[in-house]
């Protein structure tokens, strides 16, 4: 069965979680527009608040929820993505930017699927690069993998490197001025002298 207007997800859907937040989002919206027409009596229906990915795939994909059958052909549409959409793990060292992570998704959907999903997590002892994995595959692109492959390369490296040695300052050279004594002088006697007595 084709569906009309459905071309792919927005950058910021990157997850099953966040897949799973836009289908329940249809959900309520569906329950909501049906029981406003049910209240307004065929009067016209204004359209609920919306969140800003639910904007983006609308306006991505031309549809518009006060139809029923654009609601209908969404819901298909998300339901396939649920169920047979190929799914990433990608760990990194720490939380990637937003701006990152729209690079990755747009490579992602251009050269691997449209609408690959990807979950993110953390693996901070992986340093640089990131660790993938998919449902029967696992690709360690880290730094700290990349060690471990050449660590004889790089233990023979430092037994090779030249030991800097430390230089050694040399004496300092005495000055030759002599230096006072500390001690006093001992003061010298008075000279005594004796008269002879004439006798």
């Amino acid at each position: 069965m084709e569906h009309k207007h459905i071309t792919g997800l927005p950058l910021s859907l990157v997850s099953p979680v966040d897949l799973g937040r836009v289908m329940r989002e249809l959900d309520q919206l569906d329950n909501q527009l049906h029981e406003m027409q049910l209240r307004t009596a065929g009067q016209e229906v204004k359209m609920p608040k919306t969140t800003k990915m639910m904007d983006e795939i609308l306006a991505l994909n031309r549809l518009n929820l006060l139809l029923e059958e654009d609601r209908k052909t969404l819901r298909f549409f998300l339901k396939e993505i649920h169920d047979r959409a190929p799914r990433l793990h990608v760990s990194f060292s720490a939380d990637p930017s937003i701006l990152f992570v729209e690079k990755i998704m747009t490579w992602l959907r251009q050269e691997v699927h449209p609408v690959v999903l990807m979950t993110i997590g953390l693996q901070p002892n992986i340093g640089a690069g990131c660790v993938i994995r998919t449902t029967n595959k696992y690709f360690d692109l880290s730094l700290a993998r990349d060690f471990a492959k050449k660590r004889d390369l790089l233990m023979q490296q430092l037994h090779d490197a030249p030991v800097q040695k430390p230089a050694v300052q040399a004496p300092t050279a005495q000055s030759s001025t002599p230096t006072a004594d500390p001690t006093p002088a001992p003061a010298s006697q008075p000279t005594m002298v004796t008269e002879g007595v004439a006798a």
